[in-house]
Order: structure tokens, then C-alpha cells, then sequence
């Protein structure tokens, strides 16, 4: 009889400093499917956008359901941003790992270090610009921030690049094309470590 590959999936986390393009590399993964995964929707308290749709985007509400979901512990990581908060649902993410799919979370440096906490043997990648002056430039090119909110953003990558150490796997985004390049192969070679599927070959053993 062989192996029933009924592993969870994997949780990944990518994460890495403000400017350093991880939507712009999520989005690339959705649109090439780069491998199977499910992207976890965050619940925040902002109103949608034109076009947002909720469920999809985001699960939108208010600030008295948001608090209750912290106070109940239902998510698995939460920040507050310019006056709203942004969290993740944990009870999606645990029934979609539980399916054997693997979930793929885009987030902060503070909010990986709250799923770090509650699911260490997630795959955190963090991903890094080629050098400083390169994300100053991605920084500027937004067009959103004053020279004052810019020299705050660098002062702050300084910081979030150190908590690099807390991280599994570190890709540099030099283009999108080969962060996600990397990305996939850090994937595929972490559904083949020994840890991951020894249950699979001990249960295998006790069968026959």
C-alpha cells in the first residue's frame, strides 16, 4: 500500500518591509497560479472601495465586531493602520490547511510575528529589497508620501529588515519574475522535508 499523502497544508507567510512589493508579488502568484494555494481574506473595519466586494476583498466591519473578534481570540494576527484595523480569521485559515491546502498570508512584519507565536511551523519568507536605495526609490515612485513620511518609511525598513532573523527563508525582490520564481521553489521543497512527512512513512511501516 503506499503513502496517503494526507498532509495539512502549509501556512506561508510573506512578509518583509512596508515598500518592498509583497502585494505586487502576491498578485503575480494569483495571476500565474504559480502553485495551488488559498489566499486568506482579512477582516478590517474601513469601508470598501469602489469595486471591493465583501467576502472576497475583505470581510468588512465595524469596530464593535472587530474588538469582539480579538477578545475571542478568531484571529490569528490584527494591526490597527491610520485609524482601522486589519486582521486575519483563523478559523478559515485552520479549515483550509485542515483540507490539505496550502494558505498563503501577505502581511506585516508585526503581524507574522503574532502568527509566528500561534503557528511556528508555518514557512516564513521575508522578502527584501536588493539594497536600501532601491526601496527608497520604490518608496518615492508611489507618489503618496511627503519627503518627512519617506525618511520616517526608511528609518522603519532599517528596523524591519533586522527582524530578518525570525524568518525561515529570505527573497530578495529584485524582480517580480524571480521572488516568485523562489518563492515557488521554497514551497515545493518544504512539502518534501523529512518532519513534514515522516507521520506519512511511519504509519506507511506500521501498516504492513
Amino acid at each position: 500500500m503506499g503513502v496517503n499523502m494526507s498532509n495539512k497544508g502549509l501556512l506561508i507567510v510573506l512578509s518583509g518591509p512596508s515598500g518592498v512589493g509583497k502585494g505586487t508579488v502576491k498578485t503575480e502568484m494569483v495571476r500565474q497560479q504559480a502553485f495551488p494555494f488559498e489566499y486568506s481574506v482579512s477582516m478590517t473595519t474601513r469601508k470598501p472601495r469602489q469595486g471591493e466586494v465583501d467576502g472576497k476583498d475583505y470581510f468588512f466591519v465595524d469596530e464593535e465586531r472587530f474588538k469582539n473578534a480579538v477578545a475571542n481570540k478568531e484571529l490569528l494576527e490584527y494591526n490597527q493602520y491610520v485609524g482601522n484595523y486589519y486582521g486575519t480569521p483563523l478559523a478559515p485559515v485552520k479549515e483550509m490547511l485542515n483540507m490539505g491546502k496550502d494558505v498563503l498570508l501577505e502581511i506585516d512584519v508585526n503581524g507574522a510575528k503574532q502568527v509566528r507565536s500561534l503557528m511556528p511551523d508555518g514557512v516564513f519568507i521575508f522578502l527584501t529589497p536588493p539594497d536600501l536605495h532601491e526601496l527608497k526609490h520604490r518608496i518615492v515612485n508611489r507618489g503618496t508620501d511627503s519627503d518627512k513620511a519617506i525618511d520616517l518609511r526608511m528609518q522603519q525598513a532599517r528596523q524591519e529588515i533586522l527582524m530578518m532573523q525570525d524568518y525561515d527563508y529570505a527573497v530578495v525582490n529584485d524582480t517580480v519574475a524571480n521572488a516568485v520564481d523562489h518563492i515557488k521553489a521554497i514551497v515545493e521543497s518544504e512539502h518534501v522535508r523529512i518532519a513534514r512527512v515522516i507521520d506519512d512513512y511511519r504509519n506507511m511501516v506500521k501498516e504492513d
